[in-house]
């Protein structure tokens, strides 16, 4: 059986929908569409059926997709041991980190990286914490930084390895002329009725402002969201409102912005995670000690 048409089915079991696979995959829905169709001919069953506008797996193609995901892991972990046989740092490893991490980690992890192992193709890319653990789970990535915060842990799918890189402390931002901001620490209840900048809708840490600040009897005033810490900075400097500001990524801080420490302390848990049939690849090895290596210069 051809492996990437198994790759195709595959998608389409994890995500549930042609569209979806497509995007897992970085293809157009119509190449996903032909190549179950080629799958289909090949096995001489029916895989997919209608689903009002979109599709389902028919039985035989739950059988078949349920191998499919153990042959693709043990492609895997072949690709693995031999590149574990050879001993040496080289092929491609794509990776990704929610904006910020990027920013803080990124540059200087990739660039030692590429200089001790100049046979190792780097990839990255930004992606938030959950649609990095999706694309390490589709095999789409070899590796994603993502985080938890203190108060609200990320569920990490089985088969998944996970390793610590740093705890990421967070401040409140307000304008210099706020009237909380020649004090030495706060706590998030006096802010109640200040405008909050937060993320976007349905990102992880935006749900987890929420959840805080909700869980302490506050309702939130949402006056802005963005998806980069810097833009919300440059928005609490035009005095728009306050904003949670992790430490990670947040240099320099843009004049007009004062950071007080909260006083029951505010962190986030930053780490990265590969899949578990992977975990013998030097480059997967090189790459976590690279990444804690600039973690540990973080302060």
């Amino acid at each position: 059986m051809n492996l990437e048409r198994l790759r195709t089915l595959d998608a389409l079991a994890r995500s549930g929908s042609v569209g979806g696979a497509a995007e897992a995959l970085h293809v157009t829905t119509s190449a996903v569409s032909q190549q179950l169709g080629k799958l289909e001919r090949e096995v001489g069953q029916r895989l997919l059926a209608k689903n009002g506008r979109g599709v389902r797996l028919t039985d035989a193609g739950r059988l078949l997709s349920e191998h499919a995901a153990r042959i693709l892991s043990q492609v895997e972990l072949a690709q693995s041991d031999l590149e574990a046989h050879r001993g040496q740092v080289v092929g491609e490893l794509r990776l990704s980190a929610f904006p910020t991490a990027a920013r803080g980690l990124f540059p200087a992890a990739l660039a030692a990286l590429r200089a001790r192992h100049p046979a190792l193709r780097l990839r990255s890319s930004e992606l938030e914490p959950e649609h990095g653990v999706a694309g390490v789970v589709r095999g789409d990535l070899d590796l994603a930084i993502v985080l938890d915060w203190y108060n609200k842990p990320m569920p990490v799918p089985d088969g998944l390895v996970k390793a610590p890189l740093l705890d990421d402390p967070a401040d409140v931002a307000m304008p210099v002329g706020h009237r909380l901001a020649g004090r030495d620490e706060v706590d998030l209840g006096e802010f109640a009725e200040d405008e909050w900048i937060t993320w976007g809708e349905g990102e992880f840490c935006h749900e987890w402002l929420m959840f805080t600040l909700r869980s302490r009897g506050i309702e939130p005033i949402i006056g802005h969201r963005a998806a980069e810490n810097h833009t919300q900075l440059a928005l609490v400097a035009a005095g728009l409102g306050v904003c949670v500001a992790p430490l990670l990524g947040r240099h320099p801080v843009p004049a007009g912005v004062v950071m007080v420490p909260l006083r029951q302390r505010v962190c986030r848990h930053v780490y990265v995670v590969w899949r578990s049939d992977a975990d013998r690849r030097p480059s997967i090895r090189a790459a976590v000690e690279s990444l804690r290596a600039a973690a540990a210069t973080i302060g």
